[in-house]
This record gives C-alpha cells, sequence and structure tokens, in this order.
C-alpha cells in the first residue's frame, strides 16, 4: 500500500468527503481499550478536543505489536474511514496499517490517568498541553491572537513592533528586570561606589519592557492608527493568581481619538473577539463549560450582546460607599481600586461590564491628559465580572507644557523621556490608546480560574523551569 499524505482529525469530521475512502492519522493514543477480539484506540492529533476512535482487529496485527500501544503513545495509522454503529461517534477508522512512532512506558507517563489537579499539571508544564484542558486552552489562545491581528488590519491599524529592551519605564512603577553584559560576580564601579555602565553593551541601564505604548504613541503620531501585540515584563513578587512575570499585552494607538473614541474602541474590540470565540472555538468552549465552569458560555454571550455601562471614578466611589457592603479594602475617593471594589460594580451592581473613566491624576500614570478640574485625568478601565481591570487606557496629554510640568512635578528623568516630549514639541496631536493583557482576556474567554493556566509556560516568582 502506497503511503497516503496525513488527514487532520478536525477535517475528518467536518465533512463527508473521507467516508468509505482509505486513509492516514497520526497522534497520540487518549485511550485504549477491548477485548480479546478488537481493540477501540482513541485518537487525538491535537487539532480538535475530539478524538477519532481506531478499530483494530487483534487478529491481524497480534497482542505483542499491540502492547506498546498505550496512553500516550504516537502512531500512524492508515486505515478505512466508515460510519460509525457505537455510541459517541459518527465515524470510525478500521486499521490496516500501524506504525509506533514513540512508546510511553504505563509505569511512568504522568498522564496514564485522568483527573490530575491543574497545580499538579503546573509542574509537568512540558506535558500538559496534551491534555484535554491545556489543548483546548491553547486552541484558544491561537484563536484570540489571530482574531486580534484580523479585528485591527480590518479597522485600518497597522502592526507595530516596539523594542523589548528599553531605557524607559513606561509605567513609572520600577519592578523591570535588568538587561546586562556586565560580569555579576565582579560589577564595575564609579569613584562614587555605583555600578559603573560605560562598557556594558548598550552603555547605559536597560530593561526588558513593561509596556510597549510610549514608542506606540511615536508610531501613531507618524501612522495615525497602530497597535503592538508582545511580550511584556514585570519584576513584582506577586505569587496571585491574577499575576505573571512575562505575559503578553495589546496596545492600540490612534492619532485624533479622545476618550469617548477610545472607550468605543475598547468595546467594540472586546465584544468582537468574544464573538469570535463564540463562532470559531465551539467544541473547545463547550468542553470547558462543562468541565470547569457551566456558566462560561452565557457569560460570553451576555457580554457581547450588551452595551457596557460607562461612568465617573467619582460616581463609581460613591456607589461603593453607599453600598453597604464589608469591603477588605476601605474604599473613599482618592484610592485606587481593588479587585474586589471592581468587582462589586460589575457583578453585583450593574451585573453588566464597566468602563470607569476619569480618575484622580495622583493614582494614574503621568502621560494621561488632565481634566480641567485639575484633580482628575481622562483614563478608563474597564472591568469584566471575574477579572476585575481587562484594559486599562486614556487620552495622552498632548500638550507640552503640561505634560512637562507633570514630569517635573513626579521627579522623572528627563534623560529617560526627551524623545517622547519631542512629539509634543513637532506636530502634536490629540491621541488616545490602552493596553489589554492578552492572559486576563484568555481567563474571560476560558473560564479558567489562574493565569498559569492560560499561558504555555509561566513564569512567576522562583519558577522558570521549562
Amino acid at each position: 500500500m502506497g503511503k497516503l499524505q496525513r488527514i487532520k482529525i478536525v477535517e475528518i469530521l467536518a465533512s463527508d468527503a473521507f467516508l468509505s475512502e482509505q486513509i492516514n492519522v497520526r497522534g497520540w493514543v487518549r485511550t485504549r481499550r477491548g477485548n480479546k477480539h478488537i481493540s477501540f484506540i482513541a485518537l487525538n492529533d491535537g487539532s480538535t478536543i475530539k478524538n477519532l476512535q481506531i478499530v483494530v482487529d487483534i487478529a491481524t496485527f497480534g497482542d505483542d505489536f499491540l502492547k506498546p500501544i498505550t496512553t500516550g503513545a504516537c502512531v500512524s495509522i492508515t486505515g478505512l474511514l466508515v460510519a460509525s454503529q457505537g455510541q459517541g461517534q459518527t465515524v470510525e477508522l478500521q486499521a490496516l496499517e500501524i506504525e509506533i512512532y514513540g512508546t510511553a512506558d504505563a509505569e511512568t507517563y504522568p498522564l496514564q490517568k485522568k483527573g490530575h489537579s491543574l497545580e499538579f499539571l503546573r509542574e509537568i508544564a512540558h506535558l500538559r498541553p496534551r491534555t484535554n484542558t491545556f489543548s483546548a486552552v491553547l486552541r484558544i489562545r491561537h484563536a484570540m491572537a489571530f482574531a486580534i491581528h484580523q479585528y485591527f488590519n480590518e479597522k485600518g491599524f497597522f502592526y507595530l513592533h516596539t523594542p523589548i529592551i528599553t531605557g524607559s519605564d513606561a509605567e513609572g512603577a520600577g519592578a523591570m528586570f535588568q538587561v546586562t553584559t556586565l560580569d555579576l560576580n565582579d560589577m564595575p564601579k564609579t569613584p562614587e561606589g555605583k555600578v559603573n555602565y560605560d562598557n556594558d553593551f548598550f552603555g547605559k541601564p536597560t530593561n526588558l519592557t513593561v509596556s510597549g505604548q510610549l514608542e506606540g504613541e511615536l508610531g501613531a503620531l507618524a501612522l495615525g492608527n497602530i497597535y503592538t501585540f508582545g511580550p511584556t515584563f514585570r519584576a513584582e513578587n506577586s505569587n496571585t493568581p491574577r499575576h505573571l512575570a512575562e505575559f503578553w499585552m495589546i496596545e492600540p494607538e490612534a492619532a485624533f481619538y479622545d476618550i469617548h473614541d477610545n472607550m468605543d474602541l475598547a468595546e467594540d474590540f472586546l465584544k468582537s473577539l468574544i464573538r469570535y470565540a463564540l463562532d470559531h472555538c465551539a467544541d473547545d468552549l463547550d468542553f470547558l463549560n462543562s468541565m470547569w465552569d457551566n456558566e462560561l458560555i452565557d457569560r460570553l454571550k451576555f457580554v457581547a450582546e450588551n452595551d457596557f455601562v460607562r461612568l465617573s471614578y467619582t460616581e463609581g466611589i460613591d456607589i461603593l460607599v453607599h453600598s453597604g457592603e464589608k469591603f477588605e479594602f476601605p474604599v473613599s475617593w482618592g484610592v485606587d481600586l481593588q479587585s474586589e471594589h471592581e468587582r462589586y460594580l460589575v457583578e453585583k451592581h450593574f451585573k453588566k461590564p464597566v468602563i470607569l473613566t476619569d480618575y484622580p491624576k495622583e493614582i494614574k500614570a503621568f502621560y494621561m491628559k488632565q481634566n480641567e478640574d485639575g484633580k482628575t485625568v481622562r483614563a478608563m478601565d474597564v472591568l469584566f465580572p471575574r477579572i476585575g481591570e481587562i484594559i486599562g487606557g486614556s487620552q495622552r496629554e498632548e500638550n507640552y507644557d503640561r505634560l512637562l510640568d507633570r514630569i517635573n512635578e513626579l521627579n522623572i528623568p528627563m534623560k529617560d523621556l526627551w524623545w517622547y516630549l519631542e512629539t509634543r514639541k513637532f506636530g502634536t496631536a490629540p491621541h488616545a490608546g490602552f493596553g489589554l493583557g492578552f492572559e486576563r482576556l484568555l481567563l474571560f474567554v476560558t473560564g479558567m480560574g489562574n493565569i498559569r493556566d492560560v499561558i504555555p509556560f509561566p513564569r512567576t516568582p522562583k519558577n522558570a523551569e521549562f
């Protein structure tokens, strides 16, 4: 028999085109069961959550040949695709040829049994994509990344690659990973005892980026509308289900947008992504809905179909103060809202996603446009059920003098931001943008409870194993 081209299981199950045809499939064994005459192999190739049932005549192949085909083994099977008489599948493959690519010893393969905890699977991140849960999450992650690029392309935004190594701290918040080629065991020092960076690779202190926003603004003030989509890094020692040290950010910036345009874009963007997931990831969402969160699909549909509530920070504070709730963190005008406050507004008070605007300038970044009241800035945060803040953004301060005053007020070193200020000297323009944490989005879309479970290889304090 000549070697047939491999067909993916997702293609086989999508149409009747291969029925009564001899085909080749390749993948990993999920289960093998049967009796002394027939074996049934559930084969999965990663293209879909669904398995293809393989029917094996034991007399044809022999017990000794089939013995190594256990859960986790990788095989290539050529056979005849027929309608299935059994329950649970519409078609099955009657095996004619089997090639074993790789075995998986039943005594040592960690995924032989079902029902492993998510905590255990984090310890074997190199194998967890082979489980139903993580293969579903990773396919959805791919679909969301594709949908992000598709959305901005159709809206006329240009994809801008901003640097991963940077000499500035966009948020002004510190907690950055330093990048250096200096010998850590013999650091050169200045006469004052400080580290001398003259012979370092860049000749100055540099770090991994916390955001592509500032550079994104430069692109927007030339190309009009841009977006970034790349890894960002925060060296905060935050061991929580909502924090990673390495995560991905999507940051659109748009010239001639004000805060209202920014809110419109954020709402339309999020709804578009959720609709894409519902339309293109149905099998994986159904699985996650049944296994982990039986309200997932209803929640996705609700967010996609309803307008977001928009109100000011001041109005939000007033609601929280008069809510009668006992919050862990006391709430008053001027405080930075905690997740419990954000989720109260979304889940209990409005029962819809919320966009909060006009925050006190003291709790927001230096680059946000100041309102005429002198107390607040044109910031906006999008708050989602179960997540809290999923998007943070603002209209940017385009006025040179006001921006300079704010930088001086916060004692931010001018040597790090002279280039940013020059965009306000040469052809400044109103503009706005926001940042969407990709993993926060994926937490919402998948219903998973821990951000470590929506990225292939999580980077957290004391964890960089894989």
